[in-house]
């Protein structure tokens, strides 16, 4: 396929300088803010409320086609939703494509191209065994990844999410979020050795050992905006590269239209 061909709307060179701004806005210390969309009518308020990126949400996505998260959803369905809100709008869509649906690397790349993404969350965890994939066969895949876009001629930013954290945190471990850091930071390595863009520690939300992985992160980080954790400018300050809220908005925003909803029926 030559750059030239027009993907969702848009011509090959088009998606590569969306590609190419959007890594360039991964900036420790002045990160990329990213309030996650879930369709083209959110993203096209993030866009409008003045951010540069859109990034979206597999939760949120998921749930408004009628799904749970967590590969729930049909790829084609995802991918489809995708495409609409990078069509939607002018800046670089981030697409959250979680485990990466089971294809293989070259498939998922030209899935993701079709889609107009400027980049893509691709997390460690494997769904269909409900736990960690080995990192170091999560490494060798995303290289793969990797390879298949630079074949491709196509500059995809690759945000490599580390679920360590949040497997922790779903299994009711007391283990602390201090003494995971170091197996974050050994899947962060792998990582970006496999050539990813930026890694994502997710729900890693207390200042200290947060100061302890992006200090030694071999990669710019991902921060995920947790109501309990650092502000945004705290955040900035111990050297995030970019932040994000995942499903919490989507979440948030369901949670209010209930309250109207629940409203509306008090008023009946």
């Amino acid at each position: 396929m030559s750059r030239s061909v027009i993907i969702q709307g848009m011509n090959g060179d088009e998606l590569a300088g969306r590609c190419e701004l959007l890594r360039s806005l991964h900036v420790p210390g002045t990160p990329l803010v990213l309030p996650n969309a879930w369709d083209a009518a959110t993203a096209r308020a993030v866009v409008d409320a003045g951010f540069p990126v859109v990034a979206t949400t597999s939760a949120g996505v998921a749930a408004s086609l009628g799904y749970e998260d967590h590969q729930d959803a049909p790829a084609a369905e995802m991918l489809a939703a995708a495409a609409r809100i990078s069509g939607a709008v002018d800046v670089p869509v981030t697409v959250d494509a979680e485990a990466g649906y089971g294809m293989d690397p070259g498939e998922l790349v030209d899935a993701l191209r079709e889609a107009g993404a400027a980049g893509c969350n691709l997390e460690d965890t494997d769904h269909a065994a409900g736990e960690l994939r080995d990192h170091e066969q999560h490494a060798s895949w995303l290289g793969a990844v990797r390879e298949a876009a630079a074949a491709a001629g196509y500059g995809l930013v690759v945000n490599a999410r580390i679920d360590v954290f949040l497997a922790a945190f779903h299994s009711g471990s007391e283990v602390s979020q201090d003494e995971l850091v170091d197996a974050a930071l050994e899947r962060a390595t792998a990582y970006a050795e496999s050539g990813v863009d930026s890694v994502y520690p997710i729900a890693l939300w207390e200042a200290d050992p947060l100061r302890r992985f992006i200090s030694a992160a071999p990669a710019p980080v991902n921060v995920l905006k947790v109501p309990p954790g650092p502000s945004i400018a705290e955040l900035a300050g111990l050297g995030a590269a970019r932040i994000s809220w995942g499903g919490l908005l989507h979440r948030g925003s369901m949670e209010h239209f209930a309250g109207v909803l629940g409203s509306l029926v008090d008023d009946g």
